[in-house]
């Protein structure tokens, strides 16, 4: 395949057409990708500073403060956006074929799956390597509990919570809890407390009383 035609079948991916990720464009891509997700996921555990050092260079954006606990997997990385203060746990699913936009201070759980990826209804099509994207964006202060998955198009709103295996098919609004398979909205989120009212002061400032 020319690297015209690879080049414009990876613009038809970035803008949400069907393409086939196939040629030179896809395969740079992939490579980079591939290569600094295996730099990721072998820095050693402790070293901090390493992994938040391959974080920048993996993601599209990776925010002051925000932390990241290998392993993760990815399709580009360079499609994420990660926000300041925002924590990935363990074994972490990014497919991003279309932008993942994640907010600040989220707290994302093990084994989340974030999947931007869609294939054809039509089999023709499906078996010939045709597939589509649409993003994904999580407001800020979302926390995403363990093994939940998002699937295309998605949008969640800010402060929401959705609870540990639920899969989220289409948009959820601010300030909800939403739980099960698909996910369902149960209630708003609590009326919200200083730090202060929850955890004692001799706790936050490390004094004795």
């Amino acid at each position: 395949m020319t690297e015209e035609r690879s080049e414009e079948l990876f613009e038809r991916m970035l803008s949400g057409e069907l393409y086939q990720a196939s040629g030179p464009v896809f395969e740079r891509a992939f490579e980079r990708s591939m290569r600094l997700q295996d730099e990721l996921n072998s820095a050693p555990s402790g070293d901090g500073e390493a992994i938040a050092r391959i974080a920048r260079d993996l993601f599209g954006t990776f925010g002051d403060g925000a932390a990241i606990r290998p392993p993760v997997y990815l399709d580009y990385g360079a499609h994420t956006h990660i926000g300041e203060g925002t924590f990935v746990n363990f074994d972490c699913v990014f497919l991003d074929v279309a932008d993942i936009r994640i907010g600040k201070n989220c707290q994302i759980a093990p084994r989340v799956q974030l999947l931007t990826a869609e294939h054809p209804l039509e089999p023709t099509p499906r078996k010939d390597g045709w597939e589509s994207g649409r993003p994904i964006e999580i407001g800020d202060n979302v926390w995403l509990g363990a093994g939940v998955i998002v699937l295309p198009g998605v949008t969640i709103g800010e402060n929401s919570v959705v609870g540990a295996g639920s899969v989220v098919t289409k948009d959820l609004p601010a300030n909800v809890v939403a739980v099960g398979s698909p996910a369902r909205l149960i209630r708003n989120v609590p009326d919200d407390v200083a730090t202060a009212d929850v955890v004692p002061n001799h706790l936050l400032d490390g004094s004795a009383e």
